[in-house]
């Protein structure tokens, strides 16, 4: 294997292993989410020096940024978050960037899927007006009945959209 083809290698199995583990237990440990981060950043300033540290660096702080928001208003974990930043380390800013869209597409798409399979699907509807009603009046702040901690409907396991959007910005790129 050539250093071409062993960031894609490794991405690939962070992200599956993340995508296992978050199936299991709802959840993606730190270690391999801080790991992920750390290895990037470790293995991007040993092959390309300082420039590659600051693009993995700026790669981390893409994935974190454009995800946050849905953490801070209750709707994703924080550890897709810092998976998306770990990922991105690895990645870098452009394709950081294009992991997030494509994993918010299929996260959407997969949304829709688990409601309509759970017969949630009208009750989603409701919770997104409700939502959007919520922050129309009281601006873009949590509504703390519709939070991952109190909202009892289905719940995506976002590994799995993050996966999906692993593997289409790699094939791509």
């Amino acid at each position: 294997m050539n250093g071409d083809d062993l960031v894609p290698a490794i991405v690939i199995t962070l992200s599956a292993v993340a995508m296992i583990w978050d199936l299991r237990t709802r959840r993606i440990p730190n270690l391999l989410t801080f790991g992920a981060a750390a290895g990037a950043f470790a293995y991007h300033l040993a092959v390309g020096g300082m420039p590659a540290l600051l693009s993995a660096a700026g790669g981390w702080v893409v994935g974190v940024a454009l995800f946050v928001p849905y953490f801070l208003l209750g709707g994703m974990g924080a550890g897709d978050v810092k998976l998306l930043g770990g990922l991105g380390a690895w990645l870098g800013p452009a394709s950081s960037f294009w992991l997030c869209v494509y994993s918010a597409m299929a996260g959407g798409v997969m949304a829709i899927v688990v409601a309509v399979a759970h017969g949630y699907g009208r009750q989603a509807m409701r919770n997104i007006w409700m939502l959007l009603m919520h922050w129309r009046v009281v601006g873009l702040r949590p509504f703390p009945e519709l939070t991952l901690e109190q909202n009892r409907g289905p719940r995506l396991a976002y590994a799995v959209p993050i996966m999906a959007g692993v593997l289409v910005t790699l094939w791509l790129k």
